[in-house]
């Protein structure tokens, strides 16, 4: 879609990394019209709007990704997402063995979704607060102590801002 893969660790079904907020914008719009889709984003900068009735690909609210890491209707209430064991649902620093993994080689959430803790944050929409421009990541990262993959944890960072620990998780609204 982009032309190139900016990520640090390559191969399989690894997730990409290596993206900013902004990367991960225009992403989902060359998705989307590569599929015939209606594009999610307009403006530019710090002036980029989410239209969230389209049907084409966009980043999750922080609300959205949190629902579904947590499971959604199907909700255990795990500490990670889908188990209070660390070890089965997340790559992290004690584990992990300093890169990212293969989607899907630890046991899904509730919902059937693999790595929401660990392996990568995860760029949201939001912004982490009223007063700034950092945006809000979530989930956790193969280089990270084990208490940030848990699903209430959160993290920000500069929608510039370009990491090997930090990719991103795509939505479509229904319509």
């Amino acid at each position: 879609v982009m032309g190139n893969n900016p990520s640090n660790f390559k191969g399989g079904k690894r997730p990409v990394e290596g993206v900013s907020w902004n990367d991960a914008v225009e992403f989902c719009n060359k998705l989307s019209e590569r599929e015939g889709l209606q594009r999610a984003y307009s403006g530019n900068g710090d002036k980029i709007t989410c239209n969230f009735n389209v049907n084409g690909y966009r980043l999750p609210t922080e609300a959205e990704w949190e629902y579904a890491a947590r499971g959604g209707n199907e909700s255990k209430g795990y500490e990670y997402s889908g188990s209070n064991n660390k070890d089965e649902v997340a790559w992290y620093y004690d584990n992990s063995g300093g890169e990212t993994h293969a989607v899907g080689k630890k046991q899904p959430n509730e919902l059937g979704l693999y790595d929401m803790s660990g392996n990568v944050w995860e760029w949201c929409w939001d912004l982490f607060d009223n007063s700034g421009s950092l945006r809000v990541a979530r989930g956790g990262s193969w280089d990270g102590y084990a208490g940030y993959c848990r699903v209430a944890n959160r993290n920000s960072y500069t929608p510039e801002g370009r990491s090997s620990n930090l990719g991103f998780r795509l939505v479509r609204t229904k319509n």
